[in-house]
């Protein structure tokens, strides 16, 4: 099975789907092949065929008794029948393959007893590694799929995918939008997962809607959102342009609050989100805090973890101001390094995956940008917006919130969070994690958890 998946890999070499077969008798190898349609402009040339007529051509018989076929994937019926009238003996593949596969998955040709000849299969052979092969080439076809649907502007950036391999607990699929308005083309990235849009009654799923801050992304929910899926709930996590897979535009400049504002009122529109419960931390309270007043019936709830409003009239904390200095001072600071300076019971792994979104300088300008945009003065683009949002929060809010407080958290800790209690309608004491610091999320199983008891419908 090792040479048929070198052949495979020769196959996705050369652009066709990675599946390599090799026919073996007596110990020997007497035929290989790999997948080859596209190469040959044969739809016959699968590789279990190319490798069946290589053994026949060896041996000068078309009949191959005695003799056995490995291949990486469950063989169609195309090549189930062709080995049937080989005669072979065995049939060993790795992956199985429930479209097409014809040794079991959909149907099953060789326990057929009306044909004349019976061949012995075998499953699941070095089936986790001919799988993966298999799922690698798929996701950089996507890929090169979504680039190009959505070409990437002159003025901005995207982190390579490879950047995004093998992330630790982050399986889910992305998404993409580009033609939103406000994004100019730009490629806006988000998670969509647990959707039940085919709910008879979808208005009754709750969905969560997830927004990470600065120098985050949605890798951010990575704990909250099993918790959320397992108990039945649509979780929709955005990267805001410049973070995570979404595209970064290459000027610190290019960044305004109110854009970024729009982008996410945009992208709540373009998907209908209905009976929300918005989850918001850092730059997501910043921004997320002032989404509801715009359309308040798609809103039933609030989990804020550390965070703020910027209404421009009320001082800037010292915690805050000390952050923004650090960023101005030393503007290529490693992002891994500050989360496992928070987070000590995170991985090394972990705290790398921050990192991934920016592999250099010029991906980064959000990360210089963003401090500096915080509204501190009542003038500040974005302090009036806030200053609504305050308002709405304080006298219009009708649905429930919750707040969780990381209290080891030097920039926006206990009491900027004691203070932006005071402004939600009906705001329980909030729920206090002694261990956490500023990116609450990091210790989100309990809070998510807390948010699906308390968020339950009446």
């Amino acid at each position: 099975m090792q040479l048929a998946l070198a052949q495979a890999s020769e196959a996705m070499a050369a652009g066709e789907v990675p599946v390599g077969a090799v026919v073996v008798k007596n110990g020997e190898v007497i035929g290989s092949g790999r997948n080859a349609p596209i190469d040959g402009h044969d739809p016959t040339a699968h590789a279990e065929i190319v490798a069946l007529r290589a053994a026949a051509q060896k041996l000068g018989n078309y009949r191959l008794d005695d003799c056995d076929l490995y291949v990486t994937l469950e063989p169609c019926a195309m090549c189930s029948g062709a080995m049937l009238h080989s005669r072979l003996g065995r049939v060993i593949y790795g992956a199985t393959e429930p479209k097409t596969g014809a040794a079991g998955s959909v149907i099953n040709l060789f326990e057929n007893r009306q044909l004349n000849h019976q061949t012995q299969v075998q499953g699941g052979v070095l089936a986790d590694q001919c799988a993966a092969l298999m799922h690698e080439f798929f996701r950089k076809r996507r890929d090169t799929a979504r680039q190009i649907s959505s070409p990437l502007r002159d003025d901005a950036v995207r982190t390579p995918d490879d950047r995004f391999a093998d992330l630790p607990n982050y399986p889910w699929e992305p998404h993409f939008v580009s033609d939103f308005p406000s994004l100019g083309g730009l490629r806006m990235h988000y998670l969509d997962e647990g959707n039940l849009a085919k709910d008879p009654e979808p208005n009754l799923q709750t969905t969560y809607l997830c927004l990470h801050g600065n120098p985050a992304w949605s890798y951010l929910y990575r704990k909250m959102i099993p918790v959320f899926l397992a108990a039945g709930h649509r979780v929709v996590a955005p990267d805001l342009i410049g973070f995570g897979k979404s595209d970064k535009p290459k000027k610190d400049k290019d960044h305004h609050f109110n854009w970024h504002r729009q982008v996410l009122l945009e992208l709540v529109d373009s998907l209908d989100l209905r009976n929300v419960v918005l989850v918001v931390q850092d730059w997501g309270g910043l921004l997320g805090l002032t989404l509801p007043m715009a359309s308040p019936e798609r809103y039933r709830g609030l989990l804020v973890m550390n965070t703020t409003l910027g209404t421009g009239d009320a001082p800037l904390s010292e915690g805050f101001l000390s952050w923004r200095d650090m960023c101005a001072k030393h503007p290529e600071f490693d992002v891994a390094r500050l989360f496992a300076r928070g987070n000590p019971h995170i991985s090394e792994q972990e705290c790398a995956a921050y990192n991934a979104p920016f592999p250099d300088r010029g991906h980064r300008a959000a990360l210089r940008a963003f401090p500096a945009m915080v509204p501190e003065l009542p003038d500040a683009e974005g302090a009036d917006v806030s200053r609504a949002a305050r308002t709405f929060w304080s006298e219009r809010w009708q649905g429930q919130t919750l707040m969780a407080v990381g209290v080891q958290d030097p920039v926006l800790g206990l009491p900027v969070m004691q203070n932006l209690q005071k402004i939600f309608r009906g705001c329980p004491p909030a729920m206090l994690l002694p261990l956490a610091g500023h990116f609450v999320p990091e210790h989100g199983e309990s809070v998510a958890q807390a948010a699906i008891a308390y968020f339950q419908p009446a």
